[in-house]
């Protein structure tokens, strides 16, 4: 896996195909691999070069140390498209990977010619805020949740009821979450968890002025598309685009529909 290097710090990538650049950027725990599946064949498909990251804390990336920041993820983005790139490219990122890509248009616009917001907002609420909380609580802890447990709660918080309504396909995400346990991290991963949008920064990303996609999925509980519509309404232009039968996990659960929205709004602006 390709890489470079800040300080002490890997920063590792994958690329694929060729054209124009869309880099992805994942959220909380989740490596770069996470959008091989679906979003990855279907760009390159379509005529893209597209780079994933390993943020720091995970995967081949890091160290992560306590006290990690989104300033800091936000410069290890800008650090990549710099040295790989070379020159702005389209990010889209989720969870997370949206709050770097939104910080990152405000304060490096220069190097963003598009974002594409999914699953994300632009200020707290006391939901989000105890949330955070919890997790952070519950890795401080060190307490081994029994993975069926973990499997169903991660299952109920980041899904859409279209997707446990049916018996085959909520059977295979259980399958799927109990192999891949969240409650139990590295310090990379629990640094992380840090990482929130912790005030209400609305006024700020009033002065983006890139062109904006803000991607919210119908049934997401961790960030409603009320929030969604609220971040797209504070950004000069933002499109906003809401994904049916899909919950936090919606680039997952519907990777048609967010394929298409994504491409649709990424074809507007190839000039």
């Amino acid at each position: 896996m390709p890489s470079t290097t800040v300080g002490d710090v890997t920063l590792s990538y994958e690329e694929f195909g060729r054209g124009a650049l869309v880099l992805f950027l994942a959220g909380t725990g989740s490596r770069g691999r996470t959008w091989r599946l679906h979003q990855v064949p279907a760009l390159v498909a379509a005529g893209y070069r597209v780079l994933t990251l390993d943020n720091r804390g995970v995967g081949d990336s890091g160290p992560a140390r306590a006290g990690l920041t989104v300033g800091d993820l936000v410069a290890d983005t800008a650090t990549i498209i710099e040295r790989v790139v070379g020159g702005p490219c389209h990010i889209v990122g989720a969870s997370m990977g949206a709050l770097i890509t939104q910080e990152l248009a405000l304060v490096r616009p220069e190097l963003v010619r598009t974002a594409s917001l999914m699953a994300s907002r632009a200020r707290p609420d006391a939901l989000s805020v105890a949330l955070a909380q919890a997790d952070r609580d519950l890795a401080d802890a060190g307490i081994a949740l029994p993975a069926t447990y973990s499997a169903v709660t991660r299952a109920l918080q980041n899904l859409s009821p279209s997707t446990l309504n049916d018996p085959e396909s909520a059977q295979d995400w259980l399958d799927i979450l109990e192999l891949s346990p969240a409650d139990i991290m590295d310090p990379g991963q629990r640094a992380q968890l840090d990482v929130t949008l912790d005030s209400d920064r609305r006024d700020a990303y009033a002065k983006i002025s890139v062109p904006t996609l803000v991607l919210s999925f119908a049934d997401d509980l961790i960030a409603p598309p009320a929030r969604g519509r609220e971040l797209a309404a504070v950004i000069p232009g933002a499109v906003f685009h809401e994904v049916a039968a899909a919950g936090h996990y919606g680039y997952l659960e519907q990777p048609e529909a967010v394929n298409g929205a994504l491409l649709d709004f990424l074809k507007g602006h190839l000039g």
